[in-house]
């Protein structure tokens, strides 16, 4: 008989392979030196686009580039920063941080040219409402020979854009932290799980069926804050152990390059955990986050690039990092039997007591939350490229019942499964984004010889 677990882990391991390992990695360099270091070098000017300096109600589009980062990053933000930042501590050891940082930079420049082709390249749905994300730019940019592509994409978000992943470990974080301690579920863990999940998928129904406009809003008041709390939680950690930070350095630079915290000394390991954890983190190169930054009100493509390119910075730069100096500084990643949202959850409590395992309750709930709403768009535009936009709404309910099925089976099912189809969704985005790469820099003269 067939293990379900052991496939889809096989599943999981042959996607993220040296292939994709490459695409990412070396089509974001490609990205970054064709375009002659524009994240670096307009940053500020994508500060000045995010905080409504260029805003225009009259633009196309349905929210402010602010909104539109704010739900592309309530799609970022989430349990990749808490839990899969320990995930890959506890498979890659310490040095994957390192990779994770080298993914993210790059990733700057992949999310500045595909979010400009979101907007450059904008198509209109059975509805003839315009719509932004891979499967349009496919369509759109290159051309109906090249639509397979875009259904590759689509069919796996489907399935990559499932909030499975969120609430296990949503579930995970309550059953540790409330239900163990108040002796609920204590016979039946099971049911715990459902009633968790139930929970869960009612919250998450009240916000995604208003559609992008209140994921946009909701999104633009709470992540700016639930990261602000968590920085500062991770800040007061740091500074508390602010003697261990240069002993700390040393370990992930020399861990990156030497393996030793990874059973056997794989240095493979560590990059492709470093990798696939961040790009689970930041979705640079997915494309899950072009659909987000698609619904922007603007009429300049590299606006939107330029607004996207900082998602990576504030992702993986500073929340995942944070994270990862918090589990480290502490010392709870040398304990095998942590792994996951327990890992921070202990770093966390440890360091800082009651208020820490305060913040660390605030900051999975509204992460893991705010992610599943900001990914519920992403499978809906998904549904509405494949189906028709009718089929939006049946979508949404499957989506919502998801939350049922992630809260109840196990961690290795639910991460390897959504890793697998984020790997096949990145495909078809990277190799579309480098084929219209002359086409971002061609706008992107035009722009800066504009302004």
């Amino acid at each position: 008989m067939i293990n379900i677990e052991s496939a889809i882990e096989a599943f999981a391991s042959f996607m993220w392979g040296p292939f994709l390992l490459i695409l990412l990695v070396f089509g974001g360099l490609f990205f970054t030196v064709y375009c002659r270091f524009i994240p670096f070098r307009y940053f500020k000017h994508g500060l000045d686009i995010l905080l409504g300096k260029y805003d225009n109600d009259d633009d196309p589009g349905d929210i402010n580039h602010f909104q539109a980062l704010s739900a592309a990053l309530a799609g970022t933000v989430g349990m990749g920063n808490i839990s899969g930042v320990a995930v890959a501590i506890h498979m890659g050891g310490p040095g994957a941080l390192f990779w994770m940082w080298v993914s993210a930079f790059v990733g700057m420049s992949t999310k500045f040219f595909t979010c400009t082709l979101a907007i450059l390249f904008r198509g209109e749905d059975d509805l003839g409402e315009l719509q932004g994300g891979p499967m349009y730019v496919i369509q759109e940019g290159l051309g109906q020979k090249f639509k397979p592509l875009a259904v590759l994409f689509s069919s796996a978000g489907l399935i990559g854009c499932l909030p499975m992943f969120q609430a296990n470990q949503l579930t995970q974080y309550i059953r540790d932290s409330v239900f163990l301690p108040l002796g609920m579920f204590s016979s039946n863990p099971f049911m715990g799980n459902v009633v968790t999940g139930v929970l869960i998928a009612i919250l998450v129904a009240g916000v995604i069926f208003g559609g992008i406009k209140r994921i946009g809003l909701v999104a633009g008041r709470v992540v700016p804050l639930m990261v602000l709390i968590y920085l500062l939680g991770g800040l007061g950690i740091l500074i508390k152990n602010y003697d261990k930070l240069g002993s700390v350095f040393n370990l992930i630079f020399s861990d990156a390059f030497t393996g030793n915290a990874v059973v056997g000394g794989v240095v493979g390991e560590v990059i492709r955990q470093g990798i696939r954890r961040a790009v689970f983190s930041n979705e640079a190169g997915l494309g899950t986050e072009v659909m987000a930054h698609g619904a922007a009100k603007t009429k300049e493509p590299v606006r939107e690039g330029l607004v996207a390119m900082l998602g990576p910075f504030i992702d993986t730069i500073l929340v995942c990092s944070i994270t990862a100096f918090a589990i480290l500084v502490s010392g709870v990643w040398n304990d095998p039997t942590l792994n996951g949202v327990s890992m921070t959850a202990k770093a966390f409590s440890n360091e800082l007591g009651f208020l820490g395992e305060f913040i660390l309750f605030f900051s999975v709930f509204t992460f893991s939350v705010t992610t599943m709403f900001g990914q519920s768009y992403y499978g809906a535009k998904c549904t509405g490229f494949l189906f028709g936009s009718r089929w939006k709404v049946n979508y949404n309910w499957f989506y919502v019942l998801s939350t049922i099925f992630g809260a109840t089976v196990s961690i290795s099912i639910v991460i390897n499964l959504i890793d697998g189809m984020y790997a096949i969704m990145a495909i078809p985005t990277m190799v579309s984004t480098i084929l219209l790469a002359p086409k971002v820099m061609k706008e992107t003269r035009r722009y800066f010889s504009a302004i």
